[in-house]
């Protein structure tokens, strides 16, 4: 009888699997690749998962749990919008140091596809984290903290897009080399002047 795995073993095995797909795609990772590399057997990831589709959902699922927990800790600690940007960049600098392989797969995701389809998986990894940044906007719209003539859904879309490139920057190998051509050699070091060239830049468009 296989012992349940606990929960540094399963986070180790979503990590190791998430790694493995953003760097050769669904169509190119195997199960017995991953078991490998977790030091578990074939057998314990079909226990826990049906097969490849059922475990790489399981990835986005668990990037998805953690993106939500960075949105969570800024939204709740009130503040100007200015502020839970700041943090939210902060925040997104962090997570994508820590968590590479999360970032990689979102990656791979919007350029290949996955099981689920694009579309699918778009409305399943964006709907949430745009509904909350439209919040965001719309309530500093309304209270005169930004300029009123800001479309939220508009405005939220275009952060997220800075916000995703900044991640891509600090975890994919072409867009690391090409953050180095902006920021210097040592760019993946520069986290406060990174936020505040972003904050500034943001800052003028949402005052005027």
């Amino acid at each position: 009888m296989l012992k349940p795995l606990t929960k540094e073993q399963t986070d180790s095995i979503l990590s190791i699997a998430a790694e493995e797909f953003a760097d050769k795609g669904f169509a190119g990772t195997a199960i017995g690749s991953i078991a490998k590399k977790a030091g578990v057997s074939v057998g314990v990831i079909y226990k826990y998962y049906s097969g490849k589709e059922d475990l790489f959902n399981a990835c986005v699922r668990k990037s998805l749990e953690c993106m939500d927990e960075v949105l969570n800790m800024t939204g709740s600690t009130g503040g100007s919008l200015m502020d839970m940007i700041g943090q939210l960049i902060s925040r997104a600098q962090s997570f994508a140091k820590e968590n590479p392989e999360y970032i990689r797969l979102y990656h791979q995701i919007t350029v290949s596809g996955s099981p689920a389809g694009k579309t699918q998986s778009a409305e399943l990894i964006e709907r949430g984290t745009a509904a909350i940044y439209e919040k965001f906007i719309r309530n500093a719209s309304e209270s005169g903290e930004i300029r009123g003539d800001i479309d939220p859904a508009a405005f939220a879309f275009l952060i997220d897009n800075l916000l995703m490139m900044l991640h891509y920057s600090y975890a994919c190998d072409y867009y690391k080399d090409r953050f180095r051509i902006y920021f210097g050699e040592n760019a993946l070091n520069k986290d406060e002047e990174v936020r505040e060239q972003m904050l500034k830049f943001i800052g003028a468009a949402l005052r005027g």
